[in-house]
């Protein structure tokens, strides 16, 4: 426990009707203006979307996280294009339309204000920062935190309800800026920075979350903690006695590939070992 502000109302529980909450990732196909994005109508796009939605919908899923994942390679915050958030918008619609889930948003790389935009366009519950406080060396260069400007733009249009999400430690790239900063340490910047949920993750799209990293964000910290990748159905059990939740993509898709779309079988075998860990509370 960090010590460094009152303790926040728990924004999982106020965003889950249930503990140890699952949320799905929806990596949607290349949007337009995207290097890859080769002319596809965008309707295809948006069902692609749907699609994933219901699958993860009808095995359990308790909530729904959509991310222009295939936007490669992308774009530094401040150079996220109109296109790209009008696309996902839209691709957001469709999927709150269709199924009666909690969701958020991710707007890569590190687009926090763009996502708080969508969010608060969509009535998306949450939007994930990879980088909340501090900096890091990432794949676009040095990224900063944007926290200051971001809550300051979401009291601006009226979303002070939309929650965020801040990886601690965040995946992919270097963290010379802050290694003289523990994981415990970098834990209580974030919550001092008013994040709302903290986030342990692998070191990249679908390497596992070591359950010692968790330990260290919540010595750190007030807040839930979710793993943020790597959760399956062989570690979810282990990891879900750590954690207060999880985000989940790779393992919920064909072949454990994040580009794919979602396999319900592997959705609804992963629930059942959810449902059993919640029992077991």
């Amino acid at each position: 426990m960090s010590g460094l502000l009152p303790k926040k109302p728990d924004a999982l529980a106020g965003i889950f009707d249930r503990p140890k909450p699952i949320i799905g990732v929806i990596h949607l196909p290349p949007l337009p203006g995207a290097p890859r994005y080769d002319g596809q109508p965008v309707e295809e796009i948006y069902a692609a979307g749907v699609t994933d939605a219901l699958a993860m919908s009808q095995a359990g899923i308790d909530g729904i996280i959509v991310e222009n994942a295939f936007d490669l390679p992308f774009s530094r915050p401040e150079a996220i294009g109109a296109e790209t958030v009008a696309s996902l918008t839209a691709a957001c619609v469709r999927v709150r339309d269709a199924v009666d889930l909690p969701i958020g948003i991710t707007c890569v790389a590190n687009g926090v204000m763009p996502a708080l935009a969508i969010a608060k366009a969509v009535g998306a519950r949450f939007v994930r920062a990879n980088q909340w406080a501090n900096a890091y060396v990432a794949n676009e260069g040095i990224i900063n935190g944007p926290a200051g400007e971001a809550l300051r733009y979401r009291s601006a249009i009226g979303a002070r309800d939309v929650r965020i999400f801040a990886d601690v430690h965040v995946k992919f790239g270097a963290h010379a800026i802050t290694s003289d900063r523990t994981v415990s340490e970098q834990a209580r910047d974030a919550e001092f920075f008013d994040a709302d949920v903290l986030i342990g993750s692998g070191q990249r799209t679908g390497s596992p979350t070591e359950p010692e990293e968790i330990r260290a964000i919540q010595a750190g910290t007030s807040l839930p903690v979710l793993v943020g990748s790597g959760l399956d159905v062989d570690n979810a059990a282990e990891l879900l006695s750590v954690a207060d939740g999880a985000i989940v993509g790779s393992s919920l898709k064909y072949g454990g590939t994040w580009w794919n779309p979602v396999d319900p079988s592997i959705a609804r075998r992963l629930m059942k070992v959810v449902r059993s860990v919640r029992n077991g509370i």
